[in-house]
């Protein structure tokens, strides 16, 4: 339970910090909500996991293999949209998985 609810508020903080740029470019709801559910889903999924790799590569690795299912739509709709949701990406997805894991063994979760 410790590791759901320490992936769920990371990944509600990443999805806030994904979101705010996309709110202020005036995107539309559907494309928010979407990327804010996966952050939540990312931040579960790395605090569970175990893989012993480095934990900024792990945030990395779990961040694009979610985002792929999403990443043909945005791909179909505009191929240069995949440049900043790239960049974005690699920055939460690393940050998430540092995060994750340092308070994984700060707190001995």
């Amino acid at each position: 339970m410790k590791k759901f609810l320490l992936g769920l508020f990371f990944g509600i903080v990443a999805g806030i910090l994904d979101v705010i740029p996309m709110i202020l470019q005036n995107l539309t709801w559907d494309a928010n909500i979407s990327a804010f559910s996966m952050w939540v889903v990312i931040g579960i999924f790395i605090s569970f996991s175990d893989i012993k790799i480095p934990s900024f590569l792990k945030g990395i690795i779990i961040s694009f293999m979610v985002l792929i299912p999403s990443l043909v739509l945005i791909i179909w709709n505009n191929i240069f949209n995949i440049i900043p949701i790239g960049i974005m990406t690699l920055i939460l997805g690393s940050l998430l998985g540092i995060v994750v894991e340092f308070t994984k063994k700060k707190f001995n979760i």
